[in-house]
């Protein structure tokens, strides 16, 4: 599994004209789920996006996880993580997983993260988004299990 993670001071989702998720500062977690994943990916992607050190501390380091600073968690499917990118100038899908099983996934690893973090937020599967956010620093790191 893939998370495009960005430390945010603020972050929202919308469908249509609906705004369907909102966090103030924390993390914007963008999800993709390649052919090979399973649920052992989900719970590992879930421990590193609650434990990675992304924060200030009081000296300046990024030595503080979303946990230890109280901060949101906002996570949004993107099957076009997971696009082979490596020839050509349009994105090839083979490595991601199906629909089916990529949903599946998703929801483990939301249903990992609020156990931990209850009022997560998230956006909506397949559904066409817009996300609207305000990197912080800019931080961003691609992780992926």
């Amino acid at each position: 599994m893939i998370g495009l993670l960005q430390r945010v001071a603020h972050a929202d989702v919308r469908v249509g004209d609906d705004m369907i998720a909102r966090i103030d500062r924390g993390i914007l977690v963008f999800v993709g789920v390649e052919r090979d994943d399973d649920a052992s990916h989900a719970a590992r992607l879930a421990e590193r996006l609650l434990t990675y050190r992304v924060f200030p501390d009081a000296n300046g380091k990024m030595n503080l996880d979303v946990l230890a600073i109280g901060g949101g968690v906002l996570l949004v499917p993107q099957f076009t993580l997971a696009a082979d990118t490596g020839v050509g100038t349009r994105a090839s899908f083979t490595s991601a997983a199906s629909p089916e099983t990529a949903r599946e996934l998703y929801e483990q690893l939301v249903a990992a993260v609020r156990r931990k973090l209850p009022h997560t937020q998230t956006g909506r599967f397949g559904a066409d988004m817009q996300v609207h956010l305000t990197n912080d620093g800019p931080v961003t790191f691609s992780l992926r299990t």
